[in-house]
């Protein structure tokens, strides 16, 4: 493979071949919006209650509603001349797209101070897409009120539109910020004005054929894609794929120095990096491969479509990068070019500096850093992974989270969001006296009976995503499952809150062991080692935990974001996992080649001195690659975006360079066991043993 991607001929081969498959599938790339799935059924848990519910509710309207509810309100009570305008909105909403049924209202409040329209919107296969061109139409016929008179659209419809603005250009809003943020990173770390270009060009060709390679499955094989997936795996392929980059880059540019010829040079860069770069790809699409076993729709499909977007990246990388280098020459490097016979200079660089300095007291070095990052540990007392409210799902207040207010300040919180209950329709009459006997349902509406079910709908008191509404549908699901034969299920926007809630805690459950087990092997079977992978998995987990702990608290107290999804631990584990390692795969197997030659104690320092700098460039490129994700006005992304960013800075910064290089320089050898490498001597221990006593040298 090396001589293939960096041979006088074929060199120009992989270009061609590379520039061929841009062509055909920049346009498939630039389709896969179009195939994203955004409905209800692409973010529940298959197998949930609710989920089951939102299936059964087709038999009674074939179509998904979303209700659009359109708040009137004036201090002092509503005019005639406000009804007026009420009522005349509503006949015009017979004119709104995608309009399913019929408008209700304007409804008076008790207090007489508000009225309430409801518009029924159909939700098609593409989810909130569509919606915004129905609640714009709304919106344009209502206005936003004059003379007093205050007017909101709130609602499901409401809600999915202000998601769907949040979402809209979510691809070029990722992209165009993270090849900034990635272009002035790697201008740092090359200070050369033109070699950044090349990883660049790499990362945006490996996107553009993971998108298409992803909707072409989207369209035939059935893979659903979200925009939530589609927007990771352009931070994803654009952070590892650099990644992987920079680490061929720094052991090409090593080669250089050793190599006349600019081919051979390729050809053992690409032999000595390239087993680490394929291990932590490996790693990588593996531990996103997991994701697929997850209960929630999200999660599973974000598996796969992340798995391939690394498998893709690793193969532009790992061929159009290398045969672009090679075409270009040594030139790339200027102003400082690295010649023939020059020196490597990380071999007394700031790395080796800081080796030298951690090797005089190895052991009071990990104690002392493992003590620090527990203590930032704790900050996971302050961690709420319960779930966020809509009020606390957009890092500014949506139009639709303030008509919320507004009609909670009139009438029952939970109006147009339902308890939905379907059962048989035998069981009609008790179902109905459970529901309407359930504290806190306060009215049911007349039951619709279709194909041998019957569907019930009672309205919350409370608003329909706040713990007191979770609890009154517990207690709904309670009292009907308990009638003999109903086959009661209940359903609605809060169930799925529950049933998302569960689905995520089990998700978390199941998919962090399998990462680390999987993770654990894989490190086990790239170094040869037990005791090498069990310690570095310790550190990734302690790594993960202050990642996580220090999070906690800047939500909490810097941020004041109001929670954490549930989803929130697992993403981070695995994105922080999965990708961290990379770094020790990167240190610690060039530790261990440099071990094979000189013991484990010279090439600990002498692998931390020739990795130290690509690592921690790297992770600089992979955290700035995921703070992108802050530029999204939504929470979660913010909160994943930040504790990946610190994580993986916190990784790359203490816990490779200090903390695993002083753990391998305390246990020494030992580290290899039970491979052959753990018999090798260390020089030291060599000279002392062949060394007559007055020249043994000393420690």
């Amino acid at each position: 493979m090396a001589r293939l991607v960096s041979g006088r001929r074929s060199k120009w081969i992989v270009l061609a071949l590379w520039i061929v498959v841009l062509a055909v599938a920049a346009p498939m790339a630039g389709k896969l919006s179009g195939v994203e799935k955004n409905d209800n059924s692409a973010w529940l848990p298959g197998n949930a209650e609710a989920t089951k519910v939102s299936e059964l509710q087709k038999q009674f309207q074939p179509d998904d509603i979303a209700p659009a509810l359109i708040v009137y309100e004036r201090d002092g009570g509503i005019t005639a001349a406000d009804q007026a305008k009420a009522a005349a909105d509503a006949q015009a909403f017979a004119g709104v797209p995608g309009l399913a049924g019929q408008v209700s209202g304007p409804a008076p409040s008790k207090d007489k101070a508000a009225l309430e329209t409801l518009v029924p919107i159909k939700v098609d296969s593409a989810g909130w897409d569509k919606i915004v061109d129905s609640t714009d139409a709304i919106k344009k016929i209502t206005g936003t009120g004059s003379a007093g008179l205050r007017v909101y659209l709130t609602g499901p419809a409401g809600s999915a539109a202000d998601s769907a603005n949040a979402f809209d250009g979510i691809d070029g809003t990722l992209l165009y910020t993270t090849l900034i943020v990635v272009a002035l990173i790697l201008l740092i770390t090359y200070r050369s004005p033109i070699l950044w270009l090349l990883p660049i060009m790499s990362a945006g060709v490996a996107l553009t054929g993971a998108q298409s390679l992803i909707y072409l499955l989207a369209k035939h094989a059935g893979l659903v894609v979200n925009a939530q997936s589609a927007g990771i795996l352009t931070v994803l392929v654009f952070g590892a794929g650099t990644d992987y980059a920079l680490l061929l880059v720094a052991r090409y540019r090593e080669e250089l120095r050793r190599h006349e010829d600019r081919h051979e040079a390729m050809q053992f860069a690409l032999h000595r990096a390239g087993p680490a770069i394929i291990a932590s790809a490996a790693t990588v699409a593996v531990g996103m491969s997991i994701l697929t076993l997850a209960e929630v729709n999200s999660t599973s499909g974000l598996g796969p479509v992340a798995a391939l977007g690394i498998v893709v990246g690793l193969l532009v990388m790992m061929t159009l990068l290398p045969a672009l280098l090679v075409i270009c020459g040594r030139w790339l490097f200027w102003p400082v070019r690295p010649k023939f016979g020059t020196p490597e200079p990380t071999a007394t660089g700031l790395w080796a500096r800081l080796g030298g300095r951690i090797a005089r007291r190895p052991r009071t070095v990990w104690v002392s850093t493992a003590v620090v990052l527990g203590a930032m540990a704790l900050g996971l007392l302050q961690l709420n992974a319960n779930g966020l409210k809509s009020g606390d799902t957009f890092t500014t207040k949506q139009p639709a989270e303030i008509g919320l207010e507004a009609m909670a300040r009139h009438f029952p919180a939970g109006q147009g969001q339902p308890v939905a209950v379907i059962a048989a329709a035998g069981s009609a009459d008790q179902v109905r006296q459970a529901l309407a006997g359930t504290p806190g349902i306060t009215s049911v509406a007349d039951p619709v009976v279709r194909n041998g079910l019957v569907e019930l709908d009672g309205t919350l008191q409370a608003a329909p995503d706040s713990d007191a509404a979770q609890a009154v549908v517990k207690q709904v699901r309670t009292a009907v499952h308990a009638i003999p034969g109903a086959d009661a299920r209940v359903g609605g926007m809060t169930a799925m809150t529950i049933d998302i809630n569960d689905a995520n805690r089990h998700d978390n459950q199941l998919v962090i062991p399998l990462v680390l087990l999987v993770v654990l092997v894989i490190l086990g079977l790239l170094l040869r080692s037990v005791v090498a992978p069990l310690l570095l998995m310790v550190t990734v987990v302690l790594s993960f935990a202050a990642a996580l702990g220090v999070s906690a608290l800047v939500f909490r107290h810097l941020f004041h974001f109001g929670g954490e999804d549930t989803s929130f631990p697992l993403y981070v584990f695995v994105f922080l996992v999965a990708l961290g390692i990379d770094y020790n795969i990167f240190l610690m197997t060039r530790v261990r080649e440099e071990s094979q030659k000189h013991g484990t104690r010279r090439g600990a320092l002498t692998g931390l001195a020739a990795t130290g700098g690509v690592i921690t460039s790297a992770g600089i490129v992979l955290a700035g690659t995921f703070s992108a994700l802050g530029s999204l006005p939504l929470v979660a992304f913010a909160e994943i975006g930040f504790a990946v960013a610190f994580g993986v800075l916190l990784d790359t910064l203490i816990v490779r360079s200090v903390l695993v290089t002083a753990l391998t320089l305390d246990i020494g050898r030992a580290m290899w066991w039970p491979s052959r490498l753990a018999r090798v001597r260390d020089e030291e221990e060599s000279a002392e043993v062949t060394a007559p006593p007055e020249a043994v040298p000393a420690r």
